[in-house]
């Protein structure tokens, strides 16, 4: 056991306690900052606020039984503090606080702060920009209006003046379609922090922006941090909640943190995902807790007109020490991944209650650039996840989504239009009180799945485990509570796969050339 940095900045340290846990630690330990203490705490990743800029610090904790030796951080040097009081934000849950909070921003000096005290912050947009710390002090909110008059609306694109380009500002599953700017906006900025223990509350339910959520009404609904063309970025510890559709989307971005935050939507909002990263570059995902309506974390790359444009994937992320729990997927590749997705990790997780465990949808029309490569779930826990683990090629979204030329499983001519699936590994995986299935994977028979890897799985059913439809296909019906289904693979790896309590075969399989054991 080691106390390892995992960020700071001027006034906060986040360390992780190593092998204490997944997420959540196995016993209650308490931590200290130069002897004082900061929490008692039952999270692998701890976030220790309050404390001085430009200061030594030695982190202590005291775990049962456990030697764990200190950890010594400098914090970073800080230059000023801008409080949105001083500005004229009152924070009574009633004022528009939008422009007070948005001068205070624009007259940030680098290497300095923006503090928002505890209160409630009406506000509509607040645009970010580069080298700035925004806290969100315990008991400070965000609360964001619903009236969509209020709103900016960003153009899904411009043309340029030599009409030979295009300049993208709005966005909406994939494609460059006007929508409203996020809560929290940041366009091509750098080097910005959002930290704290305070909220951002989209504040939406459904007699606003969930009622008739596939309707574009003026635009389309704004998502709660909006992060595009950034480089540089870090969420930690804030809670997020009620958001108007993807709660944080980083689109066309890098080098991008997120790290011991909470996402919170109801369980039966809609189209709220927790974090869907699209085309973006250099992802980390650590501490966070996600429960929403819809994917918790879905990666995207954008549709076929987007692809065709930029060709950028969405590529090299880890997300680790994560809980995630009542939505569709816990983590979800797809649907809108026309340009590919590749180098992603999953580790050190706790998937509760989700529909799935791992959700790849995707389906032919993504096109030859929606190349699925080096994907790798490894040491997770899952409980009532009803399937684990889901790869869909046929997935029937989109207005042409129940034609043949998605749904049909007989095999079309290879294309430009035809996705790829290569290497999708699954490794010391505990699943529990599952339902329907342990694995549904269907490839395409034209373009078959390259390697599935199975290795130390072990799968049980509930006691009163459901059938039901695995995947979103119009090929899937219900189903009964079957093992590990696959169809359509060059090869499937199976190495210490266990599966109990299924009524159907443990392990059945279509259309694969090479199975190992």
């Amino acid at each position: 056991m080691e106390l390892k940095l995992v960020f700071q900045n001027a006034r906060c340290v986040v360390v992780e306690l190593t092998e204490a846990g997944k997420y959540y630690t196995e016993k209650e330990y308490k931590i200290y900052a130069n002897g004082e203490l900061k929490a008692n705490h039952n999270h692998v990743i701890s976030s220790l606020y309050d404390l001085k800029p430009d200061t030594d610090y030695e982190i202590t904790v005291e775990y049962e039984g456990e030697d764990v030796a200190p950890l010594k951080v400098h914090t970073d040097s800080q230059y000023v503090t801008l409080n949105v009081r001083d500005f004229g934000a009152q924070g009574d849950g009633e004022h528009d606080d939008t422009n007070a909070i948005q001068a205070a921003i624009m007259a940030c000096p680098k290497n300095s702060r923006i503090l928002v005290p505890a209160g409630t912050y009406k506000i509509v947009s607040v645009f970010l920009k580069s080298d700035i710390t925004l806290e969100l002090a315990k008991g400070a909110t965000l609360s964001a209006f619903t009236d969509r008059t209020k709103f900016p609306i960003f153009p899904g694109t411009i043309d340029t003046y030599d009409e030979t380009d295009e300049y993208n500002l709005g966005t909406w599953e994939g494609n460059p379609l006007d929508t409203f700017s996020g809560i929290i906006t940041a366009i091509n900025a750098e080097n910005i922090t959002i930290t704290g223990e305070g909220v951002i509350d989209g504040c939406a339910d459904f007699d606003n922006w969930w009622f008739e959520p596939k309707i574009r009404k003026i635009a389309w609904r704004p998502r709660l941090v909006f992060i595009s063309h950034c480089k540089n970025v870090v969420l930690q510890g804030i809670t997020v909640k009620n958001s108007p559709s993807w709660t944080l989307h980083p689109y066309f971005s890098e080098n991008l943190r997120f790290i011991d935050i909470k996402i919170q939507n109801p369980f039966n909002s809609h189209n709220t995902d927790g974090l869907d990263p699209e085309s973006c570059n250099h992802v980390e995902v650590i501490g966070a807790y996600i429960s929403v309506g819809d994917d918790c974390i879905a990666l995207k790359s954008g549709k076929i007109y987007m692809a065709k444009k930029l060709g950028i994937p969405m590529q090299n992320m880890l997300i680790r020490n994560c809980c995630m729990r009542d939505g569709h997927g816990s983590v979800t590749v797809g649907s809108e991944i026309a340009a590919g997705v590749k180098n992603i990790t999953i580790k050190d997780c706790q998937f509760i209650h989700t529909d799935r465990g791992l959700r790849v949808k995707t389906r032919r029309g993504r096109g030859e650039r929606s190349i699925l490569d080096q994907i790798t779930f490894e040491n997770i826990d899952m409980d009532q996840v009803m399937t684990p683990f889901v790869v869909n090629s046929f997935y029937f979204c989109d207005p042409d989504g129940r034609t043949d030329y998605v749904g049909s499983m007989e095999p079309y001519p290879v294309d430009d239009r035809t996705p790829s699936i290569k290497r999708l590994t699954f490794k010391n995986i505990e699943a529990k009180n599952c339902h329907v299935a342990a694995a549904y994977i269907t490839g395409l028979p034209e373009n078959k799945i390259e390697c599935l890897t199975f290795e130390n799985i072990h799968v049980t059913y509930a006691e009163d485990a459901k059938s039901g439809v695995a995947a979103m296909m119009t090929e899937c019906k219900e189903s009964c509570k079957a093992g590990i289904f696959a169809l359509n693979a060059k090869k499937l790896v199976l190495k210490n796969v266990k599966v109990e309590g299924c009524e159907g075969e443990d392990i059945i399989a279509k259309n694969v050339d090479f199975i190992e054991k």
